[in-house]
């Protein structure tokens, strides 16, 4: 809505700066009007309180939560002979295992 209202971007331009599409931007803002939502009302909520004004299901499309990959690991074990990142994957959806209900990467 900044982007709209106060700095005058066009649709395209927001889709580009935010790296969705057009129709994803459309959306935002007609859901937005029909919340009766203005940028001068939204730029003093929160995220969490515009999400709330556009949103039925908050939180509905959150990602499930994962557990982290340590990449300095996985660096130094791929520096030593006949480690694979197959292996290495293995090794770190067995001890994701343990961290339930965390899901590991796949």
């Amino acid at each position: 809505m900044r982007l709209k209202f106060e700095c005058k971007r066009s649709r395209a331009e927001i889709a580009a700066a935010a790296c969705v599409g057009e129709s994803t931007v459309s959306g935002y803002l007609a859901r937005a009007e029909r919340a009766g939502l203005t940028w001068e009302v939204a730029r003093e909520m929160t995220d969490a309180e515009i999400e709330s004004r556009l949103f039925r299901d908050v939180g509905r499309n959150e990602p499930p939560a994962r557990v982290p990959i340590d990449f300095s690991w996985v660096h130094r074990e791929l520096s030593k002979p006949c480690v694979t990142l197959q292996t290495l994957w293995l090794e770190y959806r067995e001890a994701s295992a343990a961290q339930a209900p965390l899901r590991s990467y796949e």
